[in-house]
């Protein structure tokens, strides 16, 4: 299963490169600086191109569990949503709900902005080691939760995964949401 509807909008899950999904907006996995990175933060700001990072510049920070909104530069979307992950320490330091929340508030701005579909990666899980069946499993719940309890104007999110592995591991997710 790689497609559920919740609602009005449809949550699916596809193996691929984020920064091709002609969406509305594409989630960011950004550190608290908003400084680029590597991994998706790193593709990201290569292929949209300098705009993107002199925005980030501009707005100077976002704090973990938090998103903000620049424009796509050379994207196929409208914006990017960059949101703030928390780093994996052991479990016991709030990085559960900080990580739902990096989740929420990406789809709450992406309400704010208007988009209808929008695209996110899995956050957390690459250089900030949070185990990815966990992280799965909060970002499955956090987007049936909000397309659950708000008025969206969102009609796809699609979890763009880089791999199989990470793409079962959020099939598993889905299967028992």
């Amino acid at each position: 299963m790689d497609r559920i509807v919740f609602g009005n909008t449809t949550l699916e899950l596809v193996q691929g490169d984020i920064t091709r999904q002609r969406v509305d907006a594409i989630v960011n996995a950004a550190n608290a600086r908003l400084a680029g990175g590597g991994g998706v933060d790193g593709a990201i700001h290569r292929a949209g191109g300098p705009s993107i990072m002199e925005q980030c510049r501009e707005i100077g920070g976002c704090p973990t569990g938090a998103a903000v909104a620049t424009g796509a530069g050379r994207l196929p979307a409208r914006w990017v949503i960059h949101a703030v992950g928390p780093v994996w320490r052991d479990g016991t330091r709030g990085e559960d709900d900080r990580l739902r929340s990096a989740w929420r508030r990406s789809l709450e701005l992406a309400d704010e902005l208007g988009a209808r579909t929008i695209a996110f990666p899995s956050l957390s899980t690459g250089a900030y080691r949070f185990p990815v069946d966990r992280a799965a499993r909060i970002a499955i719940s956090a987007v049936r939760d909000y397309l659950s309890e708000a008025e969206t104007r969102l009609e796809k999110v699609v979890i763009v995964l880089f791999d199989e592995a990470t793409l079962e591991a959020y099939r598993d997710a889905l299967r028992r949401c």
